[in-house]
């Protein structure tokens, strides 16, 4: 058994006796500069497959590595807790050199990442913070809060209640909106919905914008492992319940493409879209293809695109600096808090993209095709 090897098994063999000794996280002692890649590998932890974007972003995180001649042990847990939890155990276990994950629940891996520091195994969680544990030692991620004021914003924007460079829009409502947040267990949904929330704030005061439901806390919107069938029962609840008196709702606020396709879907089957009944204003978020189809053909309004392959990038950068006991740099050292102590953060900007954005957003950048646009359906 190699040295790593063993170091790992020790490391979990002894994690709840050595508990008291894990404060200072996991990657200051981890110098491999004299160890050739092949010779190294790198633990990435995906949610799920059921995500266009997760599986982009494993192969992005995979791709990147390799193309530096690393070994990359990927592996995506499907949703489930426990499956990730596990899988992050094996890679410790099968001598990962450093752990690259995304969290299902961000607090749901306190042990596996104690274990990890144990055996000096640096972890960089990867777009959603790992709360609660003081062996996280990097943070890549966008800028969350400003993708929720981007989400609010594009709302506004599409109902005439503000225009894209930030000036009053032609529209003064009062539009009837709905409220849609992501999963509790995931920290970027509750920044995604406060910096929403802020935005909308002063348009809910003035009574441009009204929540025709009264749900406006996000324990009351949120949808649970971001699920889109989750989403559109909720907004087949909502127009039952509140919008059986004829009224219409004019937009509705969605964090997530996968749960706007799941909230239109329940539109359209109310009638919406056909002939003077025309679609609401509904955001987005990750720029989904079969999303971005929607927005070409008028039906979504907007997306949020967060470009995967420069978050990939950073979390190859942030790796290759632990990997030569050096500290991954950040350019913020002050908003994410993960309970235990503030991880040190890099975060990538965001871009609305309506239908004009497209081309020179999506397209033009090679993110997607013209063909795949048209047919909403990626390559594989």
């Amino acid at each position: 058994m190699s040295r790593r090897l063993w170091t790992a098994v020790g490391g979990a063999l002894l994690a709840l006796s050595l508990a008291a000794c894990s404060g200072e996280g996991a990657g200051g002692s981890a110098d491999r500069s004299k160890e050739k890649p092949s010779d190294l590998t790198i633990g990435v932890s995906m949610p799920t497959q059921t995500s266009e974007r997760w599986i982009a972003d494993g192969k992005s995180v995979k791709e990147k590595l390799e193309q530096k001649g690393y070994k990359v042990d990927l592996q995506y847990a499907g949703d489930d807790i426990p499956t990730q939890s596990q899988q992050v155990d094996q890679m410790i276990t099968r001598g990962a050199d450093v752990l690259i994950i995304a969290a299902i629940d961000g607090t749901a891996l306190s042990s596996q990442l104690q274990t990890a520091a144990n055996a000096k195994i640096p972890v960089i969680a990867y777009d959603r913070l790992i709360r609660d544990s003081p062996n996280v030692d990097f943070y890549v991620s966008f800028d969350n809060y400003k993708v929720g004021v981007a989400q609010a914003t594009a709302l506004l924007v599409g109902l005439g209640l503000q225009n894209k460079d930030g000036s009053k829009g032609t529209e003064a409502g009062p539009f009837n909106i709905e409220l849609f947040a992501g999963s509790l267990d995931d920290n970027n949904a509750h920044f995604f919905f406060n910096g929403a929330m802020d935005t909308l704030k002063p348009f809910l005061d003035a009574g441009s914008l009204v929540v025709k439901s009264r749900q406006t806390r996000i324990e009351q919107v949120a949808i649970l492992r971001w699920q889109q069938e989750t989403a559109q029962k909720r907004m087949e609840d909502l127009l039952t319940s509140s919008y059986n008196d004829k009224s219409r709702v004019d937009g509705v606020l969605s964090p997530y493409d996968g749960l706007s396709r799941g909230i239109i879907t329940a539109l359209q089957n109310a009638g919406y879209g056909t002939g003077a009944n025309k679609m609401p204003v509904v955001t987005g978020q990750d720029a989904e293809i079969a999303s971005v189809k929607l927005i070409n053909d008028g039906i979504q309004s907007s997306t949020i695109f967060k470009d995967t392959r420069l978050l990939a990038e950073q979390a190859v950068i942030a790796a290759e600096a632990f990997l030569t006991g050096k500290s991954a740099e950040p350019n913020d050292t002050k908003t994410y808090n993960n309970g235990v102590k503030v991880v040190p953060s890099y975060l990538l900007p965001v871009q609305t993209v309506y239908k004009d954005d497209i081309k020179p957003a999506l397209i033009d950048s090679g993110y997607w095709t013209a063909e795949e646009v048209s047919t909403g359906r990626a390559k594989s």
